[in-house]
């Protein structure tokens, strides 16, 4: 069984993390949410609590198969988390799938070498992306080699397609 990692922080964008997570489970992967600390309840936006089931620190890049970034302003706690940003780091050293939607590709720009990528977000982070050398881009989904990004909640499906058409 395929097994996909989404992070996880306080503040995540509802739908950015249950859609995903619930979807993947449907199609029959091993999800686990990764967060700081493991066993952790961690409240989104909008105050819907979800647990981790993992702590950054105790997961290597081998064991998984794609790794999720759900926005909101998580992606900016994430970020502060050393063991977190070197998860994604030898994750797109070992070029598996990094899928990161809204302010997620916030962590692109801290663990992955962006130069030359073209790369989609919620478009207040525009600058920050161009900034650690992506091609910034205004599309639904876009994948470029082992990346994969999306702007906003209303690209879910599109996001989650393009994620289970890579990881297949």
């Amino acid at each position: 069984m395929k097994k996909i990692a989404i992070l996880i922080e306080n503040m995540y964008e509802e739908p950015e993390l249950l859609y995903p997570y619930y979807r993947l489970k449907e199609e029959g992967y091993e999800v686990h949410l990764i967060g700081p600390e493991k066993d952790k309840v961690y409240t989104g936006k909008h105050g819907y609590p979800m647990k981790s089931t993992h702590a950054s620190k105790d997961v290597k890049a081998k064991d998984y198969d794609a790794v999720i970034v759900p926005g909101g302003y998580s992606p900016d706690y994430m970020r502060r988390c050393n063991d977190t940003i070197n998860f994604v780091k030898e994750m797109d050293k070992l070029q598996k799938p990094i899928a990161a939607i809204c302010h997620g590709p916030w962590i692109m720009a801290s663990a992955c070498n962006l130069k030359g990528k073209r790369v989609t977000s919620f478009f207040s982070i525009k600058d920050d992306l161009i900034n650690a050398g992506a091609q910034y881009v205004d599309e639904e989904v876009v994948v470029d080699g082992n990346l994969i990004t999306s702007r906003t909640p209303n690209d879910l499906v599109a996001f989650v397609k393009a994620i289970i058409e890579k990881v297949k």
